[in-house]
């Protein structure tokens, strides 16, 4: 049965140890940091190549006072990935789901992929998380840590987590837990909902309404018309189906 994620923001503190756990274990390189010139403590400003796991800060006024929303973004690894359905038009198996965990892995194809085919399967995604890095080519994204998944391990995120926000397990149990977390939640945040809990693998739970937290919080507030190639991906499907 796939593994699912859920990540309880009412209980993120933004220690970004997630973030960091993420890069060390993927041996990614630093970035350079330019918190000083755009006034947040967010830090990188937005996912890149390398960073596959970023906490988002957002701040709002409600009722004269100043609240904070904290976001630990990362792929949401979709039980129908659309970057795989499209992928698949350009280049068959640069992106790939693992069965038994359900975890979407961009391969070392996706340098195939021209810049344009690229965007394109970004734009397809829903969340807008895959990124490019434009020297080598490659796409890249949360892995699930899947490596260690399959080790028995948990992803390194979850592992270090001190709160609770980030957990791990059978998708079953996650959901039945999701279900505990939000009828308690809801006593105190009436707003608080479960985030595409039925189309993805890893499931947010939100105390605010979506747009306080990011602009891709939810499917919903990115759907725009599709392209044509995000069309074509689409038709593509039952004859795969029937290859299969």
């Amino acid at each position: 049965m796939p593994k699912s994620f859920l990540i309880d923001t009412s209980r993120c503190t933004a220690c970004r140890g997630c973030q960091i756990a993420c890069k060390e274990w993927n041996e990614l390189p630093a970035n350079k940091t330019t918190q000083y010139h755009w006034g947040s403590h967010q830090n990188p400003q937005d996912l890149n190549p390398n960073n596959y796991k970023l906490v988002r800060f957002s701040e709002h006024l409600e009722d004269g006072v100043v609240r904070w929303n904290f976001f630990p973004e990362q792929c949401r690894h979709c039980v129908v990935p659309p970057c795989k359905e499209l992928g698949d038009v350009y280049v068959e198996d640069a992106i790939v789901q693992d069965e038994k965990t359900g975890a979407v892995i961009f391969t070392e194809k996706t340098r195939k992929f021209s810049k344009e085919e690229a965007g394109e399967v970004r734009d397809a995604c829903p969340y807008n998380i895959p990124r490019r890095n434009d020297q080598t080519g490659l796409m890249s994204k949360c892995t699930m840590c899947n490596e260690r998944v399959h080790a028995g391990m948990l992803p390194a995120c979850v592992k270090v987590c001190p709160t609770g926000t980030m957990n791990f397990g059978e998708r079953e149990d996650m959901l039945k837990l999701a279900e505990q977390r939000l009828a308690n939640l809801k006593k105190k945040w009436p707003k608080a909902m479960l985030a595409d809990p039925d189309d993805v693998n890893v499931i947010y739970l939100l105390i605010d309404e979506p747009a306080n937290y990011f602009g891709h919080a939810v499917a919903e507030a990115n759907v725009g018309p599709m392209s044509k190639k995000q069309f074509l991906a689409t038709l593509a499907r039952p004859f795969k189906a029937m290859k299969a």
